[in-house]
């Protein structure tokens, strides 16, 4: 019998459908953001929000965007590509580095200390927020670029995957000839499973991208320097119109553009591993 991945016809034709169902719903808000950004603001009140409507002002919006206040835009933009960049690839290598430990090495207190990442995964953001702030005044990192990407390096959901992902996909008995061989802890996390783990790094990579780069809340309690902030931060700026709607839709552009150069490695094994897991 035909089959997809160990399902059978039938159930791989209801899961086709229930994707499909799915990738129109998340469409759906991006055909908005299309058709908005191209009225104007008259339009945008009067016409119907799901198709075009005379005149097609989508690109003289966008470049409103782009050169209001002397280009403040470009300088979100950059900012939100430096935080999120930053703490993706922190929250990667960390992850990776924490999740390839607790799969691959025994010590006192794993099991526990496992535990205390779950528990910080369950609390909301929210809740460490206020006390991030106030050790942030002591310090001095409030209203600085580390202060905002540092908090995104910590990803206690990425810890999890990477665990689970080394555990089904990176063969103990593969680490155990390269110690037979000479081979060093650091060489062997390097040169022989990072290899093994690209499906799981691209996807905690992707993940913490995404999340980073529209995170709202972290960079409006920390700061308060209107040439640091993000793109998140700034878009109440432009109103509530379709200038905001054109802002919004060129701020998920970059991310769209990762995710269709990294979704290559985004591979079946990474789901059949966190299925064995």
């Amino acid at each position: 019998m035909n089959s997809l991945y160990g399902l059978r016809r039938r159930s791989s034709a209801v899961a086709t459908i229930a994707c499909g169902i799915f990738a129109i719903f998340t469409l759906i808000p991006i055909w908005w953001a299309l058709v908005s950004a191209s009225k104007t603001v008259p339009a945008l009140n009067s016409t119907f929000g799901f198709w075009f409507a005379r005149p097609f002002d989508l690109i003289p919006n966008l470049d409103r965007v782009l050169n209001a206040n002397g280009g403040i835009y470009l300088v979100w933009l950059r900012n939100t590509a430096i935080y999120a960049g930053l703490g993706a690839v922190g929250a990667t290598g960390l992850s990776a580095a924490a999740g390839y430990g607790f799969a691959r090495f025994e010590f006192r207190g794993k099991n526990v200390l496992f535990v205390f990442v779950m528990v910080a995964f369950l609390i909301p953001v929210t809740v460490f927020v206020v006390p991030l702030y106030l050790v942030y005044a002591k310090v001095h990192l409030d209203s600085t670029m580390p202060g905002i990407f540092i908090p995104f390096m910590v990803s206690p959901f990425s810890v999890y995957v990477m665990r689970v992902y080394v555990g089904g996909s990176v063969p103990g008995q593969l680490i155990d000839a390269a110690r037979v061989d000479g081979a060093g802890e650091g060489a062997i996390f390097l040169r022989v499973a990072c290899p093994l783990m690209v499906p799981a790094l691209a996807t905690v990579f992707m993940l913490n991208l995404a999340m980073d780069w529209n995170n709202y809340f972290l960079p409006f309690i920390i700061n308060n320097n209107p040439h640091l902030s993000t793109l998140t931060q700034g878009l109440p700026m432009f109103g509530y119109g379709s200038l905001q709607v054109a802002a919004g839709l060129l701020t998920i552009v970059p991310l769209m553009i990762v995710f269709a150069v990294l979704q290559r490695y985004w591979r079946g094994g990474l789901v059949l591993s966190l299925l064995d897991g």
